[in-house]
């Protein structure tokens, strides 16, 4: 019997979920977003506050309300959100209410994995951030390796049209739902739902979405940074001396007496290392073709977020985090920059 191709199989895939009922979100890479960001943002922020105010406790007289249940608390809410409403109104709302319960609830891991309830375990660190990653891991999954089904584009239109009815379109609301319907082309359907977008009436008070807000202004302010030759190469030169430092540091630590497994320091310089020579085949390679050696530059911050992040927070917990940080910015100013390299190539190709 022959194999099918690895296409057939993706589309054998997406319609055994549509036939499950469960077309994806267009807006839900997003949501997933806001709720990883959320969770790290909240774990920081945490451990921040309460080192700075001393580790105070909450309650007395033999009671302690840890915020493991504050945690839980929100992340009740955002269930209760998310269940009572249809429509795509509060997703948002709902995404950062429970990535800030969610950072509480896991901020408090080393509680509930050794035997005297060590808040301050060593590993808690990478506990958490192997966890953040995992679950950024299956939302890229969910929505990233596959191509979108048109009809899962249909679906949202009419999730769209579905707050439309009984509120009125917004411009931008209205946009969204006619680009998801010209995304989803002439499936069964689509006249019905371009007849019910018509029909909906205008209205022009906005709800307040502070993500999105934050979300555009970061987009704004890296398409800015790309604009200038030299922000790019100097992102990735940052990214090759900022893992160099912090790998060097920890091998440091170690070496001075640090308890952490051989097998930590190992990781952290192979990864390392890996991410260094990835960033040199970008830099050999970006004078060809400038796209293909930002997607290099791209695999070299992603296997420092992913694999060298997670071996720094084992070594040196918490100090990583500016790692991180730097990650993470570096990433984004590539990512635009890829942007604005293929919608060049896009214009170029066009034109001839």
């Amino acid at each position: 019997m022959r194999a099918r191709p690895p296409e057939d199989a993706a589309r054998a895939a997406t319609h055994a979920m549509l036939r499950l009922g469960l077309p994806r979100d267009p807006r839900g890479p997003r949501h997933l977003a806001t709720f990883l960001v959320a969770t790290a943002a909240t774990v920081l922020l945490t451990r921040a506050l309460l080192a700075a105010t001393g580790y105070p406790q909450l309650g007395g007289s033999g009671l302690h309300i840890a915020h493991v249940l504050w945690g839980g608390l929100l992340m009740a809410v955002a269930f209760v959100l998310l269940l009572s409403f249809v429509g795509p109104s509060l997703r948002p709302l709902g995404a950062l209410v429970g990535g800030i319960g969610f950072g509480l609830f896991v901020d408090e891991v080393g509680k509930f994995v050794t035997s005297d309830n060590d808040y301050f375990y060593e590993p808690t660190a990478a506990i958490i951030y192997a966890t953040v990653v995992g679950l950024g891991l299956v939302a890229d999954t969910l929505h990233g390796r596959r191509p979108r089904d048109p009809r899962e584009a249909l679906a949202g239109a009419v999730d769209e049209a579905v707050a439309g009815v009984v509120g009125g379109f917004t411009p931008a609301a209205r946009h969204r739902a006619e680009a998801r319907l010209a995304d989803a082309g002439d499936v069964p359907g689509a006249r019905e739902t371009r007849a019910l977008l018509r029909s909906i009436e205008e209205d022009h008070a906005e709800l307040p979405d502070t993500v999105g807000l934050v979300a555009s202004a970061v987009v704004r302010v890296l398409h800015t940074l790309v604009r200038a030759r030299f922000v790019p190469w100097l992102a990735v030169a940052v990214l090759v001396g900022t893992s160099g430092v912090t790998v060097t540091g920890a091998v440091v630590r170690w070496w001075g007496g640090d308890r952490s497994p051989g097998w930590v320091v190992a990781g952290a310089l192979v990864a390392g290392a890996a991410s260094v020579v990835l960033a040199c085949v970008g830099l050999a390679r970006v004078r060809h073709d400038a796209v293909d050696g930002y997607l290099w530059f791209r695999r070299a911050v992603l296997v420092s977020l992913l694999v060298t992040q997670f071996f720094l927070f084992r070594l040196s917990q918490w100090d990583a985090s500016w790692g991180l940080l730097v990650d993470l910015l570096v990433l984004g100013v590539v990512g635009a920059e890829l942007e604005v390299l293929r919608r060049r190539r896009e214009e170029r190709d066009a034109t001839a």
